[in-house]
């Protein structure tokens, strides 16, 4: 499409030079453009390599290069003549600082490779990867399917039962229990026991199947030179470091849906032809060496909601996490998260109520900036009704630009002249509070395109959050669908894209209503914050009246409590088990007292009260009482029967004389002392004349 160059500028503040052949005979342009020093901004990625290399060559280029791609998501569209605003709103978050930089997580890999299966299948992997890492096989039986194994002992082999393998790149850890009789590091591989055998109960592993074996030990009478055989042996545990694990077993040793870096599994292994062989040969290969990535995410402990005294309370993050990064510590009260495992997907920061887990890299404040300049540049130049595409960098980038296309060749319309599409390095990174954000920023809707990337835990999690999204819009008011989980077609074909186009047509089209101003507040790092400034500025401008209340599904981090007034005692002890300060008692007075907006529903007052007199009740209060403290029960003091000063709820010390009244140790004196105040009660027992005391005892 013919870009408007003027229009575009204005809504940027600059001038803008148009050109239609950079990465040819305009080269020369690009050149002088990194010698002058200002950033320079290619609004195209499909020669990003050239661009690289003419930057490397270029004499005092010194500007430091930024790539957007505005071809496929808007350019190529059957709304491309109005797809003006998003393409200013793309150029203008492309001129955007990186994030800034965070901790990073080291990995160290020597190249100490374990292949896991079949011995005939292993030796056949191994081939193409020993020139470059030292291999180690455990194996576990053959597969019959293969060559033969080699008869030459190319690879150390190891074998034995109950593995079990932990850790990630650098670091795995494999134990097992050495049971096969026959020692493999002993063994010559003569094939004499194979042969002597009479139930076929060895093969060429050379590992005996105890199923058939019959214990005549024809095997051991042949292998006397050797000595390799001993059916006396004990079985040892052992356990063996590696860098890199390739599993081609049946059953994969780790089944997580996000293994841990450096684990690669082909269930069903088939030689050469096996599907994912070659992309995962390549990506061993280059797996030696020291490497980084960013500590994704940033913890809190004072605020989890997790477990206070060893009570458990919120398990959402451990629940989600794909990788098992995530693991309870409730005698510490807090959770650990492995830095080594985390894939940096970002789930447990979204599904989080406190915000005591948050992505940090991008942090929400960066990503609250480029939702505030996208939006803001879009409506500046002109465009109208925004909703805003979450996608990932990988299968979520590659199918945006596959439609886009589409859409060139006249088989789509594209992405949608409205629809701003924006990478994510995973798409669960982004929650409710930047999603509530979103809409009271400008954005009509959001849409979230999942891939087959996304673990099943993930997708569950993005919709139980979108749902207490929208019943928030709705109950305040705004009338339509604001939030769309969209699935990816598992392949480009053009009948897919044909109907993942239909589907984006269909959210465009749809419309959704927001607030009439756009909110100017900053995103902040912190969740509870961010979300209470966006829900205040959604009812400030609410379409409607607004009701005292709107009820949310189980999910929501917001809510209030129910407490059976007849079987609460007062105890107090669910005040010091609330992370967030939402319970709170009156030092001058028995009362229980709550403020509703810092309560997360995290169920820690729920588990720890002894009476199991709270019952959560989620939905969000819209009256100033939200954010005021109100008492949610109280009752009398009880008073010292001899000194007459309060020392406990009068329901409390009833409760405990009721339960202990028929004890033969709470009798007469005893039982009085019951109701007495601790210095009162310690004056009572050295003072009463008819007691024995211990001192009196000779």
């Amino acid at each position: 499409m013919p870009l408007k160059t003027q229009s575009l500028g204005e809504a940027l503040h600059e001038d803008l030079t148009l050109h239609s052949a950079l990465c040819r005979r305009e080269a020369g342009a690009f050149q002088k453009a990194i010698q002058s020093g200002d950033d320079v901004l290619v609004a195209c990625t499909q020669e990003k390599r050239l661009f690289a290399e003419l930057g490397e060559q270029t004499v005092g280029a010194v500007s430091p290069i930024k790539f957007v791609n505005i071809r496929e998501t808007g350019g190529w569209s059957r709304d491309a003549a109005s797809a003006s605003p998003k393409i200013a709103a793309l150029l203008a978050a492309a001129h955007l600082p990186e994030p800034e930089p965070v901790a990073t997580v080291t990995y160290k890999s020597t190249g100490r490779l374990l292949i896991v299966g079949p011995l005939d299948q292993a030796e056949q992997a191994a081939a193409l990867l020993s020139d470059t890492l030292s291999v180690t096989i455990f194996a576990q039986g053959v597969a019959g399917n293969a060559p033969a194994p080699a008869q030459e002992r190319q690879y150390p082999v190891i074998s034995g039962q109950s593995l079990k393998l932990t850790g990630w790149l650098g670091a795995f850890e494999l134990k097992w229990n050495k049971t096969n009789p026959i020692d493999l590091d002993l063994c010559t591989r003569c094939n004499a026991c194979v042969l002597a055998c009479p139930e076929d109960a060895i093969d060429l592993s050379y590992q005996v199947d105890s199923a058939k074996c019959d214990s005549k030990r024809a095997c051991v009478a042949v292998c006397k030179v050797a000595g390799a055989i001993d059916f006396g042996r004990a079985p040892e545990a052992l356990s063996e470091a590696f860098d890199l694990v390739l599993d081609l077993g049946a059953k994969p040793l780790i089944t997580l849906p996000a293994p841990p870096q450096g684990y690669f599994a082909l269930p069903g292994f088939m030689g050469l032809a096996t599907p994912g062989l070659l992309p995962a040969v390549v990506k061993l290969r280059d797996l030696v060496g020291e490497f980084e990535k960013p500590k994704f995410f940033a913890y809190k402990q004072k605020i989890c909601a997790h477990s206070r005294n060893e009570t458990v309370g919120c398990n959402a993050c451990v629940d989600i996490c794909s990788a098992g990064a995530i693991s309870s510590e409730k005698e510490r009260q807090q959770i650990k998260v492995n830095p080594n495992l985390c894939v940096g997907c970002g789930a447990c920061t979204t599904v989080c109520p406190t915000g005591a887990l948050t992505y940090a890299y991008p942090r929400a404040s960066e990503q609250g900036v480029r939702l505030k300049t996208l939006l803001a540049t879009y409506a500046k130049a002109g465009g109208r009704d925004a909703s805003l595409l979450f996608h990932s960098q990988g299968k979520g980038q590659k199918t945006v630009e596959a439609l886009g296309r589409a859409a060139q060749l006249g088989m789509a319309q594209g992405v949608p002249a409205s629809m701003i599409p924006q990478a994510l390095w995973h798409t669960a990174s982004v929650g409710l509070d930047l999603w509530l954000s979103a809409v009271a920023l400008g954005a009509r809707q959001v849409a979230v395109l999942v891939t087959d990337e996304e673990a099943p835990a993930y997708l569950a999690g993005l919709s139980a959050q979108m749902q207490v999204a929208q019943a928030v819009l709705a109950g305040l008011g705004y009338g339509g669908v604001h939030f769309h989980l969209v699935q990816a077609p598992e392949s480009l074909s053009a009948q897919a894209l044909a109907a993942l186009d239909a589907s984006l047509q269909a959210i465009a089209g749809a419309g959704a209503a927001g607030p009439a101003v756009a909110a100017r507040f900053a995103v902040a790092q912190e969740k509870r914050s961010t979300l209470d400034m966006a829900i205040d500025h959604l009812m400030s401008h609410a379409p409607a009246a607004l009701p005292e209340t709107i009820e949310l599904s189980a999910a929501s981090p917001f809510g209030s409590l129910l407490v059976d007034k007849d079987s609460c005692t007062l105890c107090l002890s669910c005040v010091s088990a609330c992370p967030a300060s939402a319970l709170q008692d009156n030092p001058e007075r028995p009362q229980l007292k709550f403020i509703e907006k810092n309560c997360v529903q995290c169920g820690l007052c729920v588990t720890t009260c002894p009476e199991d007199a709270i019952t959560l009740l989620p939905r969000l209060l819209l009256t100033p009482e939200r954010k005021e403290a109100r008492v949610l029960n109280e009752t009398q003091p009880y008073a010292c029967i001899r000194c007459a000063k309060p020392f406990g709820t009068l329901k409390a010390i009833e409760a405990m004389l009721g339960k202990l009244a028929g004890h033969a140790m709470f009798q007469g004196a005893a039982a009085d002392r019951l109701k007495m105040c601790g210095d009162c009660r310690v004056i009572d027992i050295y003072s009463a004349d008819n007691e024995i005391k211990i001192t009196d005892i000779r």
